[in-house]
């Protein structure tokens, strides 16, 4: 660290505080605290109190480590001041947020978090979470009920509301924010002053990538190793980060321009590009690579036919869906997939596979819809959701049991145990879940086809033979 610690005070606090914000936007605001100390980061655990329980023994700082094949550079971040956990600390939290220090509210609570349809974008106001939130609005426990009742005391004390900044992998990610929590303030109650006052707040968009690995104990002996420290919880990450941002904080924010962040007027040919290139290709990947007994990134992009497979996807059916010059486009898929062969990066393809019914609407089924508008070819889309479907049987190749790890994976197994095998069956029947693939797509006869023929497929023949089939076609 370049700066006087004890010199900063909070001006952020950032809800999900996981090792993806920690690898990001945490390092971003830690290389600006030494000309711009009032904008230190309060985090808040919305679900388990583990990385308070982690950090809070090392007074909450962290090594970010950088990890490529020529080995790993460590750096101690500091911008991180306090974590509350919201189960135990919900008033503080709430006040805290409260606090008119406080100008920026920033997420990273994963797509489910967000309490939404992802295939409409909307509030679910049928949501467990958003249930227990209309009913007890000063206990909220939902990312969008924590929001709005922190936004309320801040309209019943008369002060300016703090922008809320969405950084999650979600298309236009501020507006889907500001839809879904001035949504949940209309149904909370409190009048049209709150409903007003939710109305001028300002949800600016983002765009963020960099890869973070879920950390492991190896991770933790190694950066043991090398800073001479036992650190609890450290970040591993690669050396590439982008950052774009809409500049819209009417309540102030960081000079984040200076530490290399873009500020733009439009962030969705950004989002697009990396909703559709990276985080669609990732998905795919990680339900064909693990089907096929890969467990980490590297080693299933080093598979000539996924490799192949990957980048046709992105060259053939993806890029021409985005609004982005066909050189910039290229040059981001060479990079893509020189990341995703990163040796040291150790991302688990099973950790890329959790939470599929949250992800599969953004990152191939919007890509889907627009290929089929108009009349082109959808076969490697289709076989990433194929090979989610066969992935969310739970079941693998060899009869052993996968982890299925999503909100709706008790659904999924009682869809899949009903369908028994039958790939026609299933691929039907989990296109009848409109939560994920609304009502348009089972009704489309070549999504139907496709989705079918490359699911019997990965049934009969598995994933690598399937795999290699597909990658061949032109």
């Amino acid at each position: 660290m370049n700066y006087d610690r004890s010199t900063v005070t909070p001006g952020i606090v950032h809800l999900g505080i996981g090792a993806f914000h920690r690898a990001h936007m945490a390092a971003y605001v830690d290389s600006l605290l030494k000309d711009n100390p009032s904008w230190g980061i309060i985090g808040a655990s919305l679900r388990r109190p583990d990385t308070r329980e982690a950090l809070a023994p090392q007074d909450f700082l962290y090594t970010l480590a950088i990890r490529d094949a020529s080995g790993t550079q460590p750096r101690i971040i500091g911008s991180i001041l306090d974590v509350l956990d919201a189960n135990t600390q919900r008033a503080q939290l709430i006040e805290t947020m409260a606090n008119p220090a406080i100008r920026i509210v920033s997420l990273t609570v994963t797509e489910k978090g967000y309490c939404h349809d992802p295939s409409t974008g909307e509030l679910d106001e049928t949501h467990p979470d958003i249930v227990h939130d209309l009913a007890h609005p000063d206990a909220p426990i939902s990312a969008p009920g924590i929001i709005a009742a922190a936004l309320d005391l801040r309209r019943r004390r008369g002060l300016i509301p703090f922008t809320v900044m969405s950084c999650d992998n979600l298309p236009s990610n501020g507006k889907t924010a500001g839809r879904i929590v001035r949504r949940f303030a209309e149904l909370r109650g409190g009048g049209t002053n709150l409903t007003n006052y939710v109305q001028s707040v300002s949800f600016p968009s983002t765009m963020i990538d960099r890869i973070v690995p879920a950390t492991t104990e190896a991770d933790r002996k190694i950066i043991n190793e090398i800073i001479g420290l036992d650190d609890a919880w450290p970040i591993m990450t690669e050396p590439f980060t982008q950052w774009v941002i809409e500049d819209a904080f009417p309540a102030g924010r960081p000079p984040f321009e200076t530490v290399g962040a873009q500020l733009v007027d439009d962030v969705e040919p950004y989002e697009l590009m990396k909703l559709r290139m990276l985080n669609g290709s990732h998905s795919t990947m990680a339900y064909l690579g693990y089907l096929a007994g890969y467990q980490y990134v590297s080693e299933a992009i080093a598979d000539p036919e996924i490799h192949q497979l990957i980048q046709g996807l992105m060259t053939k059916e993806v890029m021409p869906t985005l609004p982005m010059p066909r050189a910039t486009l290229e040059a981001y898929r060479d990079q893509l997939l020189a990341r995703f062969a990163n040796p040291a990066l150790k991302h688990r393809t099973w950790q890329i596979a959790m939470d599929g019914t949250q992800k599969l609407p953004q990152r191939l089924l919007g890509t889907i819809r627009d290929r089929l508008e108009k009349g082109q070819g959808i076969q490697r889309l289709a076989l990433g959701v194929a090979a989610w479907m066969r992935y969310v049987t739970g079941i693998d190749e060899a009869g052993q049991p996968i982890d299925v790890k999503d909100p709706m994976a008790a659904r999924l197994r009682q869809i899949a145990d009903g369908a028994g095998g039958d790939a026609s069956r299933l691929a039907g029947d989990l296109a009848e879940v409109t939560e994920i693939f609304g009502t348009d797509l089972k009704m489309n006869a070549t999504f139907a086809k496709e989705v079918t023929t490359h699911l019997a497929s990965l049934f009969a023949r598995g994933a690598a033979v399937t795999m290699a089939a597909v990658a061949e076609r032109r």
